[in-house]
Order: C-alpha cells, then structure tokens, then sequence
C-alpha cells in the first residue's frame, strides 16, 4: 500500500521523502513535498500517514501547524477525513465483509492500514452518518462495527 501510495503522490507531481523528523512528528506536506519520518516502524503506519499528507495536498493552504486555531484544526480534520474515505471507503468495509472478514484486526491486515487507523476511520463514519448508514443492500453499523446483508 505504502508504495501504490507513494507512485500516486508521484503522479500529483508531489515528492514524498522519508526524512529524520521530530518523534512528535509523522509527517509533513509543504509546496508539494511531503516528508515521512523515518523512524516510523512499518510500512502500514507509514501509508496511514502518507494518505494524510496526501490530504493536506488536497485540502488544505497556508501552514496550520498551530492547532490552537479552530481553522487549522478544521483543515487537519478534513486532511484526515480525505485520507479516510479513501484508505477505508465504507465499500472497502462491505468488501471485507463479503470476504469474510470478522474482526479489527483482519481488516486493518486486509487494507494494508493499522488497527488504530481503523478505529478513526469508524470513528469519522459514525461521527458523520452517526450508528449506521444503508449502502445498497447493507446495513453497516460503526457501534459496534458490523456489516448485515439485508435480504
């Protein structure tokens, strides 16, 4: 995933390096540049910080490193929420599913992301279409998260 990620910056004209930053510190998108740091560990959390950079790039202007302001806090959220719809569209769940995914774990090894990145990304679904929402014949619940085949 980190690589398709990485190809796709390229083709957006977007460099992507991995540098030593701050252990604070992901990621960073700056004049289509976004660097990783290097000390993160695997190559799954580094896609999770990618596609968010990724986000900035499509979403975001101006430096809104300072998150004490609500408008860069609302350009982080909208980064992420880029990023999510993304990496784990509520179609990528009904798939898993289908596919017999049951839990957590199988999906986030499924789509290449963490379990952590999992968990925010339900978190944002349920945030925006609250319990659950309909997607064709599905019923996709995000508390606890479940996927029904309606019949």
């Amino acid at each position: 995933m980190y690589e398709k990620l990485i190809e796709q910056a390229e083709e957006e004209d977007v460099e992507v390096v991995e540098i030593n930053l701050s252990e604070r510190i992901k990621g960073l998108y700056s004049d289509n540049i976004i660097a990783i740091n290097k000390c993160i560990p695997t190559n799954k959390e580094k896609a999770c910080v990618l596609l968010e950079e990724l986000g900035h790039y499509h979403t975001s202007c101006g430096d809104i490193i300072d998150q004490s302001s609500l408008c860069n806090r609302k350009q982080e959220r909208l980064a992420r929420a880029w990023g999510y719809e993304r990496l784990v569209s509520i179609d990528d769940l009904i798939a898993s599913y289908n596919k017999g995914i049951k839990n957590k774990y199988e999906l986030a090894e499924n789509l290449g992301v963490t379990e952590a990145f999992i968990e925010e990304c339900v978190k944002y679904y349920r945030e925006k279409y609250g319990l659950f929402c309909e997607v064709n014949n599905y019923m996709v619940y995000f508390e606890p998260l479940g996927i029904f085949e309606k019949f």
